[in-house]
């Protein structure tokens, strides 16, 4: 009862800090109560067992395998008795599950286990006769057999249970996760491909571990049994005289001071003695004290409540366990460390007085010295061998850590089962053992599993392309359902064709919005580290529904794709670069791109200005805004804005503005007013369709229709105001068809009807249809804009009684640049042999403008030779030289004109069926290219009655 009492308060101080812990030697008074004070060393243990200590005993009289025990008599055999504790089992633990009441994970013995592979390895070799003639041989048969065991114990190395194999892993696998991880995320790989990667890895670490036999474990130098071998100053005596270190960059010199101290310690436990004893209780006592570490990564100090304990059976001088006892306490006082080891002994009464023994060193045999230098050296090392055990207690017949019990006769009378019976210890768990424990890990892994997973369906559900917890944050989808957008700046490898099917023959264009960003990302692949950048901004997204290429997003990207090709061509020039934008259907989200844009410039200071920003709407004057506050020019190919040049000074743009169109297309309304319908009527009826609605954002229908009301209508051009005005909505892609309804009420239902349509392409082939329909005995004609260019009218579209009159950004008849369409043809996928300036493919000029508009953006930043946005600015400004291109001459020397744009090209156009086969054909009424001295055209310069052999006549002439 006093020495389990005595034991729970020594675990109640365990608790609490780090007690001395003393060996308790039990013994009886006389030698006949020797049997007794051995069950009563039984009892305590089982009343720990019971307790959930973790408890090993040591029986050197029980019956064993016969092992050779070599120099050193009892102090080898007590060594030989360490070597049966080097497991969890002999502790109480099975290897799977745990042992239950046992709080935290079962002990390992890293360095005791590498001592005894070491004391193995010698006796083996020794066995196999090896000469110890030579040392290098001898140290060589020491490598290749530890190699052989893979630096194991030999039963262990026949045994190895995968859990031990793991946790010897440790340090090559967490390093081989670092590596793995690393390399799946710098590339910002997609996350099934970091994954691949990882598991990868993993594997190959797992291949190099399990399945090699006969060489050492991966990265041996690393483990930590290792480097308490090469650090501890215990085993100074015996190092000879090597330099040992090691280091993750010194792999060789690693592994060679690993083996050289292995072959020193192997000199020093042949030699036996109390070095090699003591060397087991070190690695033993150093395990137990790493085991018990508080302050260790998962806190293992904190979750072990109890100190283990050994049971030492009958220990006397001749099995032994005197020299086991002895070996404790003097590592403990030569290290003056605290371990958590409690001993607890049992000595037969005539073996107590073995505890006081001196333990002489023994003799070396050596050869006589020749001089006195000689013998000085040897003196020398002498008093270094027998430093440490003079340093022993034991040396001078004293065991300092041994609590000698000798217990009365009275107490050895065998106890009934209550008295047995001893208050346990507190074991309530600390905070450490409850929230730095496996469950509170698994807890928290899952948790951070959980938010990991949410994060990256965050990511995945706000940018348009993610890896591995990362995204490219230049883009970001936007709405909602099937509506989604990626809308920003592409940096990386979004791609905002990508998915849509390929083109067909027939389609306008020819080719898909992808085919013409992979020519672009080739080009910039080959532009170099020193090319400057400039960004097309342009509507790439669809309506939804719709899986055919936006047509003006993809026919304006094919013309910045194609200045590029032509500009990079030319080895004078510094080579241009191109990253491409989306602001959405219609440029709905132009703002958003627009910050994107300014985002990225600011860290790449290549980029020099933007190209684009082609379709006008209540929004595109703010996107201009932020640009120019970060400097950044804007080139646009076809925005007819007559606000933005006068608001912003960093907007540029080749295109006629509506106002200045509406002014030429007056001709037109002017003859139309003179002129008898097919049943001789003349009085005309004039109606304005605007479309509108609520939440549009779309001024350039807005534009569109005050120049209309001001230019073709009253005045001089001889037709009344708008008897009726009207606004559109579009639905499902298509205009509500009761304003065609109305329209047709307006006036005579006899007299020739004149439409004014202020709207988009898009809008016309539906409302002609529904015109040919409702309003079947009148003679229709409508007059719009430029944005007609890019329509594509059925045959059955167009009725008979309806002409359709429309600008055009670009007359290409005007000025043929050949190089132009050569490059087209040879660069731009789906051109036919043999194009010109009438093929549907480059018809609306959509491309021609863009490429002119980035060509000279281009020419201005090479001039500046590609030092920013600013001087790009400047040299944009000053427009001294005039560029001839697709379109023209192109300059801004004298850029924005208080009287309109009289620099750009336009021309007028009429769409109708052919009175001789009722074919739908466009003729071309007049036209004028970029460059030229202001255009009034009168009907003897654009008749409306144009035929198109007379229109085919002219070009030819042209």
């Amino acid at each position: 009862m006093g020495i389990q009492a005595r034991i729970e308060g020594l675990v109640r101080d365990f608790r609490g800090g780090e007690p001395l812990v003393p060996m308790f030697v039990l013994h009886a008074e006389e030698s006949a109560g020797d049997e007794r004070a051995n069950r009563i060393l039984d009892d305590v243990l089982a009343v720990q067992v019971d307790h959930g200590a973790r408890c090993a005993v040591l029986d050197p009289r029980a019956p064993g395998p016969e092992q050779p025990i070599g120099p050193g008599g009892d102090r080898a055999r007590a060594a030989l008795l360490l070597q049966g504790i080097d497991t969890p089992r002999a502790w109480g633990d099975s290897e799977w599950p745990r042992m239950p009441g046992v709080p935290y994970r079962r002990y390992r013995f890293p360095r005791l286990r590498l001592v005894h592979a070491i004391a193995d390895a010698v006796r083996e070799v020794d066995q196999q006769g090896e000469a110890r003639v030579d040392p290098a041989a001898e140290r060589r048969a020491l490598v290749e057999q530890l190699a052989r065991q893979r630096w194991r114990p030999r039963a262990a190395h026949r045994r190895n249970s995968l859990g031990e194999r793991l946790s010897e892993a440790g340090t090559a696998g967490l390093l081989a996760a670092v590596l793995a991880v690393l390399t799946a995320l710098l590339p910002l790989f997609e996350a099934p491909i970091a994954f691949s990667v990882a598991c990868g890895f993993l594997m190959l670490l797992a291949v190099l571990y399990f399945v090699p036999v006969g060489r050492a474990p991966l990265l041996l130098w690393m483990r930590r049994e290792s480097r308490w071998f090469l650090t501890t100053t215990f085993l100074l005596p015996v190092q000879g005289r090597q330099s040992y270190e090691a280091g993750l960059l010194h792999p060789f010199r690693s592994w060679r001071s690993v083996t050289e101290r292995a072959a020193d310690v192997a000199g020093s436990l042949r030699d036996g003695g109390n070095a090699q004893l003591q060397l087991h209780v070190l690695a033993l006592l150093e395990d137990l004290r790493d085991a018990h570490r508080r302050w260790s990564w998962d806190l293992r100090g904190f979750k072990r409540l109890r100190p283990p304990v050994l049971f030492l059976r009958r220990a006397d001088a001749s099995d032994g366990g005197i020299a086991l006892l002895q070996a404790i306490s003097d590592v403990r006082t030569v290290r003056s460390e605290l371990d958590p080891l409690l001993v607890v002994a049992s000595v037969d009464a005539a073996d107590v007085e073995g505890l006081d023994e001196r333990r002489v060193p023994d003799p070396v045999e050596r050869p006589a010295p020749y001089d006195f230098a000689d013998r000085l050296a040897r003196l020398h090392e002498d008093w270094e061998g027998a430093l440490r055990a003079r340093q022993s207690p034991s040396s001078s017949g004293t065991v300092p850590w041994a609590l000698r019990i000798a217990v009365p006769a009275a107490e050895l009378e065998p106890p009934v089962q209550q008295v047995r019976w001893c208050e346990r210890a507190a074991a309530r768990p600390r905070a450490a053992r409850v929230l730095w424990s496996a469950w509170a890990g698994i807890v928290v892994l899952g948790v951070a599993a959980g938010l990991l997973i949410s994060y990256q369906a965050d990511l995945a559900d706000t940018y348009c392309r993610t890896g591995l917890f990362s995204a490219d944050r230049d883009t970001e989808l936007v709405g909602s359902g099937a509506t989604r957008e990626c809308i920003g700046l592409s940096t990386g490898a979004v791609r905002f064709g990508a998915g849509l099917p390929p083109a067909k023959k027939g389609d306008t264009p020819p080719w898909r919005l992808e085919d013409v960003e992979k020519r672009i990302a080739d080009a910039n692949a080959k532009a170099g580290a020193h090319a400057f950048t400039v960004v097309y901004a342009g509507p790439l997204s669809t309506a939804d529904g719709d899986n055919s290429s936006p047509v003006k997003g993809a026919e304006e990207l094919a013309g910045v794709a194609l200045a590029q090709h032509r500009f990079n061509a030319d080895e004078g020039k510094t080579k241009m670069r191109v990253l491409v934008a989306n602001g959405g259907v219609d440029m709905g989200h132009q703002t958003e791109m627009a910050r994107r844009i300014v985002a990225y410039a600011r860290r790449d200071p290549s980029v020099v200005g933007v190209v684009g920003l082609g379709r006008n709407t209540t929004d595109t004057g703010k996107a201009v805004g932020i640009l120019r506050d970060a400097q950044l020019p804007v080139v646009s190919g076809t925005n007819s804005s007559e606000a933005l040049p006068g608001a912003y000074r960093n907007w540029y743009s080749l295109a006629a503005n509506d106002d200045w169109q509406a002014r030429k297309l007056a001709v037109i309304a002017r003859q139309l007013a003179g002129r008898e319908d097919r049943a001789g009527r003349d009085t005309r009826t004039t109606v304005l369709l605007t479309r509108s609605g609520p939440g549009t954002k779309d001024q350039y229908t807005k534009d569109q229709a005050d120049a209309f009301r001001k230019h073709l209508t009253g005045g001089d051009t001889g037709l009344d105001k708008p008897s009726r005005e009207l606004t559109y909505q579009v639905s499902g892609g298509k205009p509500a068809a009761s304003v065609v309804d109305t329209a047709c009420k307006v006036g005579d239902e006899r007299d020739p009807l004149v439409v004014l349509v202020a709207g988009r392409a898009e809008d016309l082939p539906p409302l002609t249809r529904r015109f040919g329909t409702v309003c079947a005995g009148r003679d229709i004609s409508v007059i719009t804009g430029d944005d007609v260019s890019k329509a594509h009218f059925p045959q059955e579209s167009l009725p008979a009684n309806v002409t359709i009159y429309h600008s055009t950004l670009v007359d290409p008849w005007a000025w043929y640049d050949a190089a132009f369409y050569e490059e087209a043809q040879s660069f731009l996928p789906g051109i036919p042999e043999g194009i010109g300036p009438g093929d549907d493919a480059l018809a609306s000029g959509q491309t021609a403008l863009a490429h002119d508009a980035t060509w000279a953006l281009a020419e201005a930043a090479d001039k500046a030779e590609g030092r920013g946005p600013a001087e790009t600015w400047f040299w944009l400004a000053k427009g001294e030289d005039t560029i001839t291109k697709a379109t023209g001459d192109i300059g801004f020397a004298h850029y924005p004109q208080a009287e309109g744009h009289g620099a750009q090209s336009m021309a007028m156009w009429r769409v109708s069926r052919s009175p001789e086969d009722g074919k739908l054909e466009s003729v071309l009424l007049c036209g004028i290219k970029a460059g030229h001295e202001d255009w009034m055209p009168d009907a003897g310069d654009c008749p409306i009655d144009k035929t198109a052999e007379e229109a085919e006549k002219e070009r030819g002439g042209r």
